[in-house]
């Protein structure tokens, strides 16, 4: 049995694992190419050749079959026979249907923009500054306000990762005794909507800024929520919609440094009953060497909005200095945990 690109590089010497490592970028654009060409819907009803594929796809039928070869040897589509190629499951997920589909969050992830913003790290990191404003002069959400298609694409990619988490926030936390939950900076919805199916007696408030608001409506519709979910336009640093017996913040937080965080939570303290409770869904940064991607999309949000990753402790202190006690943190089966506090 041929060995997989994961087994290979776990006995590589570590030069060569540094090499690959190195050469990520690579690998990131080759499967953010494949991703917008569509390969992986082309491929749902079997395998196909390179000819065909590019004939469809419209791309040279040579530089295709490279790049294809090239995928294939690190487990992203199969060469069943010579330029012949079908579906692995990791391009399964690349296909548009998939459940929690990946495919959005490729083509957005290796955008002209994030790939300009993270050729400037070391910018970052020598001056502690988002490299996104020193790029564009004007944060990402000032930005994606001007780019409509952008914007769109950056909310198809966050929408297919909170697709991810959502199923799992659902099945790791009991919102069944909640009346109303409001939902925080929450986009076009996926988390709402997923919490919502689980727990029919459940009423939902979405709030983001007005343009992003208006887009969850459509989704909402369609999953037959919008009779039992408020749809609320507004700036969260200037307030939140009162009456929740809960507010969750999906990856809200992560985006701030301390002090716009503390102000966030604070817009939440001040409308919330003496039983409500706060729940923040965040990667936590684990301590030492463990491998963890949240030490990543730390990087990431230090590039671009200017935000980090945070661990526990600094959780702790986040949720003191804006009034709350944090109770408890829930893992879920996802890389993602639930933090819950409630007002002191």
């Amino acid at each position: 049995m041929t060995q997989t690109y994961f087994e290979w590089l776990s006995q590589a010497s570590p030069g060569a694992q540094l090499q690959q490592l190195i050469s990520g970028h690579w690998i990131a654009q080759a499967i953010a190419v494949a991703a917008d060409l569509g390969i992986a819907d082309l491929l749902a009803g079997g395998p196909r050749s390179s000819d065909d594929l590019a004939q469809a796809a419209s791309c040279d039928s040579g530089a295709l079959y490279r790049l294809l070869r090239a995928l294939a040897g690190l487990g992203i589509f199969t060469e069943v026979e010579s330029k012949r190629f079908g579906l692995t499951p990791m391009a399964e997920v690349l296909k548009s249907d998939a459940p929690a589909s990946l495919r959005s969050r490729a083509i957005q992830s290796c955008g002209d923009v994030q790939w300009r913003t993270w050729g400037q790290l070391g910018y970052s990191v020598r001056t502690g500054q988002p490299a996104f404003k020193h790029l564009f002069g004007m944060t990402p959400w000032e930005y994606r306000a001007q780019n409509p298609e952008l914007e769109a694409s950056f909310n198809a990619g966050m929408t297919s990762l909170a697709m991810q988490v959502a199923n799992a926030v659902v099945a790791a936390y009991d919102f069944s005794a909640l009346g109303t939950l409001v939902d925080v900076g929450g986009s076009y919805g996926p988390l709402l909507i997923a919490i919502l199916r689980a727990n029919p007696g459940l009423k939902g408030v979405l709030f983001d800024l007005p343009r992003v608001a208006e887009g969850a409506r459509e989704p909402l519709k369609a999953a037959g929520l919008l009779e039992r979910c408020e749809v609320v336009g507004g700036d969260m640093f200037e307030g939140v919609p009162a009456g929740g017996d809960a507010y969750v913040l999906s990856r809200v937080i992560h985006d701030w440094n301390d002090d716009r965080s503390v102000a966030i939570l604070a817009s939440c303290r001040r409308v919330m009953g003496p039983h409500s409770k706060l729940m923040l869904v965040e990667e936590i940064i684990p301590a030492g060497d463990v491998p963890s991607y949240s030490k990543l999309t730390d990087l990431n949000m230090m590039v671009s909005p200017g935000g980090q990753e945070r661990s526990e402790a600094e959780y702790l202190a986040l949720f003191d200095a804006a009034g709350f006690a944090l109770t408890r943190v829930i893992p879920t089966r996802s890389r993602i945990s639930l933090i819950e506090g409630v007002p002191v």
